[in-house]
């Protein structure tokens, strides 16, 4: 007999919500840490309004770096994911911080490292991945 898996979460739309909210506040953080340095003095608000944009599409694209998509292998698929994330924080950076492409293109990749450094040492920390 095979042993009963149960969902902690159990998957509904609360855990949804919770995750998404989770997700964007991390981004929120991470760019406004990106943002002070690279621009300087900045008001939080605008990492807030940045942040759903990234959240979103990294909880819509999360399945591909574990079962693929289409012709792609796990891989690919992720790296496919990433680059989508990125261009959705490009656009909401340039559209919310005002910056032309030149300055919002860096800070986007800014970003992202800011954001897999912090997500590489809490996980480290409390092992959650």
């Amino acid at each position: 007999m095979l042993p009963l898996q149960i969902d902690a979460t159990g998957g509904g739309p609360l855990a949804i919500v919770v995750t998404f909210l989770l997700v964007a506040a991390f981004y929120a953080a991470t760019l406004h840490l990106a943002a002070t340095f690279f621009i300087g003095d900045v008001q939080s608000q605008r990492a807030a309004y940045v942040a759903p944009a990234p959240a979103l599409a990294s909880l819509l694209l999360q399945q591909w770096g574990v079962r693929g998509f289409g012709p792609f292998s796990p891989s690919l698929a992720a790296g496919v994911a990433i680059l989508a994330i990125l261009a959705a924080d490009a656009i909401a950076i340039s559209y919310i911080y005002r910056l032309q492409w030149s300055s919002a293109l860096p800070l986007t990749l800014l970003h992202f490292g800011f954001a897999a450094v912090l997500g590489v040492a809490l996980n480290n920390i409390f092992g959650l991945l």
